[in-house]
Protein backbone atom coordinates (compact mmCIF):
# COMPACT_ATOMS: atom_id res chain seq x y z
CA UNK A 1 0.00 0.00 0.00
CA UNK A 2 2.69 2.92 -1.09
CA UNK A 3 1.61 6.50 -0.56
CA UNK A 4 -2.49 4.60 0.91
CA UNK A 5 -2.65 3.89 -3.23
CA UNK A 6 -4.83 0.60 -2.63
CA UNK A 7 -3.35 -3.13 -4.17
CA UNK A 8 -6.31 -3.64 -6.25
CA UNK A 9 -9.97 -1.99 -7.24
CA UNK A 10 -13.10 -4.45 -6.65
CA UNK A 11 -15.41 -5.16 -9.18
CA UNK A 12 -18.37 -4.27 -6.47
CA UNK A 13 -20.71 -1.38 -8.22
CA UNK A 14 -19.33 1.35 -5.23
CA UNK A 15 -17.85 4.31 -5.58
CA UNK A 16 -14.34 5.32 -4.33
CA UNK A 17 -16.27 7.37 -1.60
CA UNK A 18 -18.50 4.90 -0.79
CA UNK A 19 -16.28 2.07 -0.55
CA UNK A 20 -13.68 3.99 1.67
CA UNK A 21 -17.03 4.71 3.93
CA UNK A 22 -17.88 0.44 4.86
CA UNK A 23 -17.48 -0.36 8.24
CA UNK A 24 -14.61 -1.90 9.82
CA UNK A 25 -13.74 -4.94 11.38
CA UNK A 26 -10.73 -5.49 13.07
CA UNK A 27 -8.77 -7.20 14.92
CA UNK A 28 -5.39 -6.41 16.77
CA UNK A 29 -3.49 -9.81 18.03
CA UNK A 30 -0.32 -11.05 19.06
CA UNK A 31 2.34 -11.72 21.74
CA UNK A 32 3.61 -7.99 21.58
CA UNK A 33 2.66 -4.92 23.79
CA UNK A 34 0.41 -2.31 22.11
CA UNK A 35 -2.53 -3.84 20.92
CA UNK A 36 -5.41 -2.01 23.56
CA UNK A 37 -2.82 0.67 23.59
CA UNK A 38 -3.31 1.29 19.62
CA UNK A 39 -6.90 0.42 20.06
CA UNK A 40 -7.26 3.22 21.86
CA UNK A 41 -5.36 5.67 19.50
CA UNK A 42 -7.95 5.03 16.84
CA UNK A 43 -10.56 5.51 19.63
CA UNK A 44 -8.96 8.93 19.63
CA UNK A 45 -9.47 9.26 15.88
CA UNK A 46 -13.14 8.16 16.47
CA UNK A 47 -13.70 10.83 18.70
CA UNK A 48 -12.33 13.65 16.74
CA UNK A 49 -14.55 12.58 14.11
CA UNK A 50 -17.41 12.94 16.34
CA UNK A 51 -18.27 8.99 16.22
CA UNK A 52 -20.09 8.00 19.37
CA UNK A 53 -17.18 5.66 21.35
CA UNK A 54 -18.19 2.69 23.53
CA UNK A 55 -15.31 0.51 25.32
CA UNK A 56 -16.17 -2.91 26.54
CA UNK A 57 -12.79 -4.10 28.51
CA UNK A 58 -12.77 -7.67 28.98
CA UNK A 59 -11.05 -9.49 31.83
CA UNK A 60 -8.98 -6.97 33.27
CA UNK A 61 -9.20 -6.52 36.83
CA UNK A 62 -11.81 -3.61 38.20
CA UNK A 63 -8.90 -2.44 40.28
CA UNK A 64 -6.67 -1.62 37.67
CA UNK A 65 -6.66 1.88 36.41
CA UNK A 66 -6.17 1.81 32.94
CA UNK A 67 -4.64 5.72 31.30
CA UNK A 68 -6.28 5.49 29.06
CA UNK A 69 -9.79 5.27 30.23
CA UNK A 70 -8.95 8.54 31.93
CA UNK A 71 -8.45 10.23 29.16
CA UNK A 72 -10.80 8.99 26.91
CA UNK A 73 -13.41 9.73 30.14
CA UNK A 74 -12.04 13.03 30.16
CA UNK A 75 -12.90 13.93 26.55
CA UNK A 76 -16.51 12.29 27.19
CA UNK A 77 -16.80 15.10 29.86
CA UNK A 78 -15.72 17.93 27.42
CA UNK A 79 -17.94 16.27 24.52
CA UNK A 80 -20.45 17.24 27.41
CA UNK A 81 -19.85 21.08 28.56
CA UNK A 82 -19.05 21.73 24.92
CA UNK A 83 -20.12 19.45 22.05
CA UNK A 84 -16.46 19.08 20.57
CA UNK A 85 -15.92 15.75 19.69
CA UNK A 86 -18.31 12.45 20.60
CA UNK A 87 -20.02 10.76 23.79
CA UNK A 88 -17.57 8.40 25.48
CA UNK A 89 -18.74 5.09 27.52
CA UNK A 90 -16.70 3.10 29.10
CA UNK A 91 -17.80 -0.79 30.62
CA UNK A 92 -15.61 -3.18 32.57
CA UNK A 93 -16.00 -6.50 33.47
CA UNK A 94 -14.38 -6.70 36.37
CA UNK A 95 -16.65 -3.91 38.38
CA UNK A 96 -20.10 -5.93 37.22
CA UNK A 97 -20.79 -3.99 34.08
CA UNK A 98 -22.20 -0.63 34.08
CA UNK A 99 -25.73 -1.85 33.53
CA UNK A 100 -25.68 -4.21 36.27
CA UNK A 101 -25.53 -4.83 40.52
CA UNK A 102 -22.09 -5.19 41.40
CA UNK A 103 -21.36 -8.69 41.74
CA UNK A 104 -20.08 -10.19 45.23
CA UNK A 105 -17.44 -11.71 46.61
CA UNK A 106 -17.61 -14.38 44.66
CA UNK A 107 -17.41 -13.87 40.71
CA UNK A 108 -18.30 -15.90 37.61
CA UNK A 109 -16.14 -14.67 34.72
CA UNK A 110 -17.78 -16.72 32.07
CA UNK A 111 -21.33 -15.15 32.99
CA UNK A 112 -19.65 -11.76 33.69
CA UNK A 113 -18.32 -12.35 29.93
CA UNK A 114 -21.14 -13.69 28.48
CA UNK A 115 -23.69 -10.63 29.64
CA UNK A 116 -20.80 -8.17 28.64
CA UNK A 117 -21.24 -9.95 24.64
CA UNK A 118 -24.83 -9.87 25.36
CA UNK A 119 -24.98 -6.44 25.93
CA UNK A 120 -22.44 -5.77 23.01
CA UNK A 121 -25.24 -7.57 21.12
CA UNK A 122 -27.81 -5.17 21.92
CA UNK A 123 -25.57 -1.96 21.52
CA UNK A 124 -25.26 -3.11 18.21
CA UNK A 125 -28.55 -4.15 17.22
CA UNK A 126 -29.50 -0.53 18.21
CA UNK A 127 -26.93 0.95 16.23
CA UNK A 128 -25.96 3.21 19.51
CA UNK A 129 -22.77 3.66 18.66
CA UNK A 130 -20.30 4.30 16.18
CA UNK A 131 -16.90 2.79 17.18
CA UNK A 132 -16.62 0.47 19.55
CA UNK A 133 -13.26 -1.22 21.11
CA UNK A 134 -13.94 -4.96 22.71
CA UNK A 135 -10.67 -4.81 24.88
CA UNK A 136 -9.14 -8.43 25.54
CA UNK A 137 -12.31 -9.87 23.95
CA UNK A 138 -10.27 -12.83 22.64
CA UNK A 139 -9.97 -14.21 26.00
CA UNK A 140 -13.50 -14.98 26.39
CA UNK A 141 -13.81 -16.93 22.81
CA UNK A 142 -10.49 -19.09 23.62
CA UNK A 143 -12.19 -20.00 26.79
CA UNK A 144 -15.15 -20.46 25.42
CA UNK A 145 -17.21 -18.49 27.52
CA UNK A 146 -18.68 -16.89 24.33
CA UNK A 147 -19.13 -18.76 20.80
CA UNK A 148 -16.63 -17.68 18.47
CA UNK A 149 -19.15 -18.57 15.44
CA UNK A 150 -22.42 -16.74 16.92
CA UNK A 151 -19.36 -13.77 17.63
CA UNK A 152 -18.25 -13.88 14.49
CA UNK A 153 -21.90 -13.90 12.74
CA UNK A 154 -23.09 -10.95 14.96
CA UNK A 155 -20.29 -8.82 13.70
CA UNK A 156 -20.37 -9.30 10.15
CA UNK A 157 -24.04 -9.15 10.27
CA UNK A 158 -24.15 -5.84 12.41
CA UNK A 159 -26.64 -3.15 10.46
CA UNK A 160 -25.49 0.53 9.92
CA UNK A 161 -22.04 2.03 9.51
CA UNK A 162 -20.68 0.87 13.24
CA UNK A 163 -16.72 -0.10 13.36
CA UNK A 164 -15.93 -2.86 16.00
CA UNK A 165 -12.11 -2.80 16.80
CA UNK A 166 -11.07 -6.68 18.70
CA UNK A 167 -8.10 -6.46 20.90
CA UNK A 168 -6.32 -9.61 22.62
CA UNK A 169 -3.48 -12.56 21.83
CA UNK A 170 -4.51 -15.95 20.28
CA UNK A 171 -7.62 -14.19 17.93
CA UNK A 172 -9.64 -17.14 16.54
CA UNK A 173 -9.30 -17.98 13.28
CA UNK A 174 -12.68 -17.33 12.05
CA UNK A 175 -12.42 -14.01 13.50
CA UNK A 176 -9.04 -13.17 11.61
CA UNK A 177 -10.72 -14.72 8.64
CA UNK A 178 -13.74 -12.29 9.00
CA UNK A 179 -12.12 -9.31 9.73
CA UNK A 180 -11.03 -6.19 7.26
CA UNK A 181 -8.21 -5.14 8.82
CA UNK A 182 -5.76 -7.51 11.23
CA UNK A 183 -2.56 -6.46 12.82
CA UNK A 184 -0.56 -8.27 14.55
CA UNK A 185 1.75 -7.55 17.04
CA UNK A 186 5.14 -9.16 17.13
CA UNK A 187 7.65 -8.84 20.69
CA UNK A 188 11.40 -8.33 19.35
CA UNK A 189 12.43 -7.13 23.03
CA UNK A 190 10.20 -6.48 26.45
CA UNK A 191 11.74 -4.82 29.50
CA UNK A 192 10.29 -7.79 31.47
CA UNK A 193 12.10 -9.68 29.79
CA UNK A 194 15.16 -7.73 31.67
CA UNK A 195 13.29 -8.17 34.93
CA UNK A 196 11.59 -5.05 34.50
CA UNK A 197 8.02 -4.93 35.78
CA UNK A 198 5.68 -2.38 34.02
CA UNK A 199 5.40 1.30 34.76
CA UNK A 200 3.30 4.14 35.27
CA UNK A 201 2.84 6.17 31.86
CA UNK A 202 3.95 3.27 29.73
CA UNK A 203 2.15 0.12 30.70
CA UNK A 204 -1.19 1.70 32.24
Amino acid sequence: MPQGKVERVPDDGLTTRERRRQPLLAVHTGTGKGKSTAAFGMALRAWNAGWPIVVFQFVKSPKWRVGEETALKALGAHHENTGEGAPVTWHKMGEGWSWLARPGDERDHAAEAAEGWAQVKRDLAQERYRFYVLDEFTYPMKWGWVDVAEVVATLRDRPGNQHVLVTGRDAAPALVDAADLVTEMTKVKHPMDAGRKGQQGIEW
